[in-house]
């Protein structure tokens, strides 16, 4: 499938900006390299967006990390790789949020609180922040979201559990 003129277009540039938002406000923006859009599947890369390390307790972010991202048009969730400055892999962070929007040169992205972990070697496959998702009263206020979320976080942890998930990524 060819991309379309303004894809094109978007590829020429080769940066856009990643605006990630949550509950309705900005969470994070930052300049990503786009490595592919395909129509569906927007794949950039940037380096750890944040100013300082962060600890989930299985999996450490710091400066120096760099980020492979798979952002779906059509699908509930993203796909973050994550590899150590010295290229090691860590492993995939995966947020469920609403299908990616591409207006321009802006990739918005809008995330629905659950999230999963996929360790290097997919030994360990996390859910995660399913008590920030319920406490999100999402399942009340856009009950259709809400199921498209926890449906999205049960496909992507099946795909997660076997070699289904590097498939998606390639």
């Amino acid at each position: 499938m060819s991309a379309p003129s303004a894809d094109r277009a978007l590829e020429a540039a080769g940066r856009i900006e990643v605006v990630l938002r949550k509950a309705g406000r900005t969470k994070m923006r930052y300049a990503a390299d786009l490595l592919a859009d395909d129509g569906r599947r927007i794949t950039v890369r940037a380096p750890w967006a944040s100013p300082g390390v962060r600890d989930f307790g299985f999996v450490r972010f710091a400066p120096g990390d760099v980020l492979t991202e798979h952002f779906w048009r059509d699908r509930w969730y993203a796909v973050k790789e994550v590899r150590a400055g010295d290229g090691t892999l860590k492993g995939w962070y995966c947020d469920i949020a609403r299908p990616a929007v591409l207006t321009g040169t802006e990739l918005l992205s809008e995330d629905l609180d659950l999230d999963l972990w996929r360790s290097a070697d997919g030994a360990t496959v996390l859910r995660l922040d399913e008590d920030e998702f319920e406490q999100s009263g999402l399942a009340r206020t856009d009950p259709e979201a809400a199921r498209a979320a926890l449906t999205a976080l049960d496909t992507l942890e099946a795909l997660a559990a076997g070699p289904a998930f590097r498939e998606l990524l390639s």
